[in-house]
């Protein structure tokens, strides 16, 4: 029976489709969040959202559905699913932060955008509207807290959700013979030099990166 190890905790239907599948499972959160409540005012016309975090931040705030008609541009689908759950509209959503990018540089570069952020975002879209002129301000709207913890336990196989993630795993553990099972190829990327045991979801959300890994041990 193969071992897997996820570094966040599952939801419960998920835990069980692993478990249905005949793998052993270790859950364990190697990430944490601390939401901070954003300053209303220095909102501009749109809102970009890499996180699902980052929008759980910004709705925290007493004004928050002040604002549930502007324009939002997000990242993931299951963060399109939260703000249109929470009665705000998405104009566009991609599942990686350079499509996003692209989208907005080629069609509504002429907008205002606020960036709501966390601490540990990659520089790729602000330096893309950046680059393009695009006028925007960036608001920090939650802490990503790395928890790493030491696994004794000989493992088969990871799955990575972020490359925080990673680097909070290889902190205090090795990454040998293991296959890594990525949520996108920027978490795949963040193990460039460690392993060449990789499998990259092939959408971007949690239920992919298990699909991947029940599919791979079956063929196995």
């Amino acid at each position: 029976m193969a071992r897997i190890l996820s570094t966040k905790k599952l939801l419960p239907n998920h835990k069980q489709y692993l478990l249905n599948a005949g793998l052993s499972i270790i859950e364990a959160d190697f990430i944490s969040i601390a939401l901070k409540k954003p300053a209303a005012g220095a909102f501009n016309q749109n809102f970009i959202f890499t996180s699902s975090n980052a929008f759980k931040s910004f709705l925290a705030s007493e004004e928050a559905m002040k604002y549930a008609g502007r324009k939002i541009f997000c990242v993931g689908s299951k963060t399109k699913e939260v703000i249109e759950q929470a009665g705000f509209k998405v104009e566009a959503c991609e599942d990686y932060a350079e499509e996003l990018a692209k989208v907005i540089t080629e069609s509504y570069r002429e907008g205002t955008f606020t960036f709501f952020s966390g601490s540990m975002r990659r520089d790729t879209l602000p330096e893309a509207l950046k680059n393009a002129d695009v006028d925007f301000n960036e608001i920090e709207v939650y802490d990503t807290v790395l928890t790493p913890h030491e696994i004794k336990a000989p493992l088969d196989g990871l799955l990575f959700f972020s490359p925080s993630g990673v680097e909070s795993y290889l902190q205090k553990n090795e990454i040998k013979n293991e296959t890594c099972f990525c949520i996108g190829t920027t978490t795949a990327a963040a193990l460039k030099g460690i392993t060449v045991n990789l499998v990259t979801a092939s959408k971007a959300t949690v239920e992919n990166v298990i699909v991947q890994c029940i599919n791979y041990y079956k063929n196995i």
